[in-house]
C-alpha cells in the first residue's frame, strides 16, 4: 500500500453555499462545510445560514454543482505530459499532413535529445491509409530521430535515425516500413524516453495539472518497465509526499507492471522499488491493442486475414503471477483487450486458485485493465474471482459503432465491445479511466459515453458511470479510507465545483428519466450530458487542498 502523504490537511472551515452539493446524505443539500481536509457537514441554505459566522471562509457556488473529485483508474503521466507537450497527430487525415505536421514543429526536441515526438495518429479513418516510409520521415524531421505514437501507443512510426540509435535491427515487431510493434515498439519508446530527470518530473507535471483543471483528485499511475523507468515511478509517487514546489496535485495511485514468478520473486521487486505500490498490475500487457492489431483473437481480424495478434505471456506465466501476489495479499493484474487473451487471463486465474486456492485469489482484490472483447462465460469468470475490470468509455465512443475502426476490424463481433452493462449485471467490479493520454482527460465525455455506448443494450445510466469514476476508483485501489469518493459527513474533502447548464437524472431508457427528475424520487442530479457542452471546472480540492481554480469564485 501506499503512504499517506506526508503534509498534515489545512486547518481552515470554509463553507461552499448557494449550489447544488452531489451527496447521498441529502439529495437536496445546497451547501457543505469542510473543516480542514474533511466534510464536517452538508445541508441546505437555511441551515448553512444558522451555522455560518465569521470564523469561516464562505465560497459563494453561485448555482454551481459540488461533486466527489474523479479518479482516472488508468494513467500514464509522463506519457500524457509529452503527448501533451508533442506534435499533435489526432487531427491529421493522411501521411502527407502527418509529414507536413512533423516537418513544421520543433516541439520538445531539445528536452528529448533532439528527438522529434508526436502522439495520436489513427490511419483508419484515412481515404488512404498508407504510412509514411522511411525515407519521407527522414526528409521531414530533417534527419533527425523520430518517434510518433499511434494513438494506442501500442505502435509507433520512427525513423532511421532512432531505429538505428535504438538498435531495432532484427527485432520482433520491425518491419520493412517505419511502423514498429511488440518488442521493437518497447525499444523505440524506451530510446525516445531518454530524458533528464528534471524534464520528466516536469512532463508528470504538466500531467497532474490537466487533470485538476479537468475534476480529478486521483489517478492511478500504470508504470511498468516497457513504458518507464523505475525512476520514473519514483517520481510519480513523490508527488504524494508534498514537498515539490508548486501548488498541490491529485493523489498518485501507483502501479508497478513486472511479471513475478513466485511470492519470493514478487517480494524481491517490490523491495527494489524503492518506493510503496498498490501492486504488481496495469501495463503488465497479456496482449496489444485493437488498433494496431495485437490484441489477441480467437479468430481472425476482419481485415487482415491470418492475423490473431499476439499474447505477450503464456497463460503459466500469467498463473504463476497471479499466485505469487495472491499469497502476498496484494494486487496483481494484466493489460487485456482481445478475447483470446481473456481466455488466457481467466485460465491464468483458474491455475492460480488451484494452487493458493480462490479465497486467496478473490482476497488480493486483482484487477484486469480493459477487458474490451468478454463474452456471457467469461463475464461469469470475472465475476466469480471478484476481478475489478478498469474499463475506459471513451474508447466506445471513438471507435465503437458502425463503421468505425473495431467494426472495420472485428466485423460484426464488434457488438460486443466493451460491455459495460453485462459486468454491472453479473456483479463485477468496475472502475472507469482514461488510458491518457490514448484519450484526453475528460472526465464527463467518459460519463457520457457509458451513457451513450454505441450498442444499447451496454449502456448504463450517468449515475452508475459517475460511481464508476468516483467512487468505484477508490475502491479498486484498495484505499485506505473507505469513504473516499463520496461527500458525507467524516469524507474526505476532496471534489470539484462545475458550471453546468442543467442539472438532472439520465438513464438509458428515456422513460425513467422524465419522471425521475420529481424532487420526490430523491435521486441526486448530475449534470445534463446532452447539451452539446461539457460542465466547465471551476475549483478542484483534494483533501482540503485547493488544486485548481480559475478563479471564478471568490470568498
Amino acid at each position: 500500500m501506499t503512504d499517506s502523504p506526508a503534509t498534515p490537511a489545512p486547518s481552515k472551515v470554509t463553507m461552499y453555499r448557494n449550489g447544488s452539493v452531489y451527496t447521498a446524505a441529502d439529495p437536496f443539500a445546497t451547501a457543505m462545510l469542510v473543516d480542514g481536509g474533511t466534510v464536517a457537514w452538508v445541508g441546505s441554505e437555511q441551515a448553512a445560514t444558522s451555522i455560518a459566522d465569521s470564523s469561516m471562509d464562505v465560497v459563494d457556488l453561485r448555482g454551481a454543482l459540488l461533486a466527489p473529485g474523479f479518479v482516472d483508474s488508468h494513467i500514464h503521466l509522463a506519457e500524457t505530459g509529452i503527448a501533451l507537450g508533442s506534435v499533435q497527430l489526432g487531427g491529421v487525415g493522411s501521411a502527407r499532413e502527418l509529414l507536413d505536421a512533423v516537418a513544421g514543429s520543433c516541439v520538445s526536441a531539445s528536452s528529448a535529445g533532439g528527438t522529434v515526438l508526436g502522439h495520436g495518429w489513427d490511419e483508419t479513418p484515412w481515404a488512404d491509409p498508407t504510412l509514411p516510409s522511411l525515407a519521407e520521415l527522414e526528409r521531414a524531421a530533417g534527419g533527425r530521430k523520430v518517434y510518433l505514437s499511434r494513438v494506442d501507443v501500442h505502435s509507433a512510426l520512427v525513423s532511421p535515425a532512432l531505429a538505428a540509435s535504438a538498435g531495432l535491427a532484427g527485432l520482433d515487431g520491425v518491419s520493412a516500413g517505419s511502423q514498429v510493434k511488440r518488442a521493437a515498439h518497447t525499444a523505440a519508446r524506451l530510446a525516445a524516453r531518454q530524458m533528464p530527470a528534471a524534464a520528466l518530473r516536469g512532463y508528470q507535471q504538466q500531467a497532474l495539472a490537466e487533470a485538476a483543471a479537468n475534476g480529478y483528485v486521483a489517478v492511478a499511475e500504470m508504470a511498468a518497465p516497457h513504458i518507464g523507468s523505475v525512476e520514473d515511478l519514483q517520481f510519480a509517487v513523490a508527488w504524494n509526499d508534498g514537498t515539490h514546489d508548486g501548488p498541490a496535485v491529485p493523489e498518485v495511485l501507483p502501479y508497478w507492471g513486472q511479471l513475478a514468478r513466485s511470492a519470493e520473486h514478487a517480494q524481491s521487486i517490490l523491495d527494489g522499488l524503492g518506493v510503496s505500490v498498490l501492486g504488481l498490475a496495469g501495463d503488465l500487457n497479456i496482449d496489444g491493442s485493437i488498433g494496431s492489431r495485437t490484441a489477441a483473437l480467437r479468430s481472425d481480424y476482419g481485415d487482415a486475414a491470418g492475423e490473431r495478434g499476439t499474447l505477450y505471456l503464456s497463460e503459466e506465466e500469467a498463473a504463476a503471477h497471479l499466485a505469487a501476489c495472491s499469497l502476498l495479499g496484494i494486487q496483481a493484474g494484466f493489460h487485456v483487450i482481445g478475447d483470446a487473451g481473456l481466455d488466457a487471463a481467466l485460465n491464468a486465474l483458474d491455475a492460480a486458485a488451484a494452487e493458493v486456492g480462490e479465497q486467496k485469489v478473490r482476497a488480493a482484490g486483482h484487477r484486469f485493465e480493459h477487458v474490451e472483447l468478454a463474452d456471457a462465460d467469461a463475464i461469469g469468470r470475472l465475476a466469480k474471482y471478484s476481478v475489478t475490470v478498469s474499463a475506459q468509455p471513451v474508447f466506445d465512443a471513438r471507435w465503437g459503432g458502425a463503421g468505425k475502426l473495431y467494426e472495420q476490424r472485428l466485423g460484426s463481433r464488434h457488438i460486443g465491445m466493451n460491455p459495460f452493462a453485462s459486468f454491472y449485471a453479473a456483479g463485477v467490479p468496475i472502475c472507469f479511466g482514461s488510458d491518457s493520454p490514448v484519450t484526453p482527460l475528460r472526465p464527463w465525455s467518459s460519463v457520457r459515453a457509458c451513457l451513450e455506448h454505441s450498442n444499447p443494450a451496454e449502456q448504463i445510466s450517468a449515475r452508475a458511470a459517475f460511481l464508476g469514476h468516483t467512487r468505484a476508483g477508490w475502491r479498486a485501489a484498495r484505499y485506505r479510507n473507505p469513504m473516499a469518493g463520496q461527500l458525507v459527513p467524516g469524507a474526505p474533502a476532496s471534489f470539484a465545483v462545475w458550471a453546468v447548464e442543467e442539472l438532472m437524472v439520465q438513464v438509458a431508457d428515456g422513460r425513467v428519466q422524465s419522471w425521475s427528475t420529481d424532487p420526490r424520487a430523491r435521486t441526486p442530479l448530475l449534470p445534463a450530458l446532452d447539451t452539446g457542452s461539457e460542465p466547465d471546472c471551476l475549483l478542484t480540492v483534494r483533501d482540503g487542498r485547493e488544486l485548481f481554480s480559475n478563479g471564478t469564485l471568490g470568498g
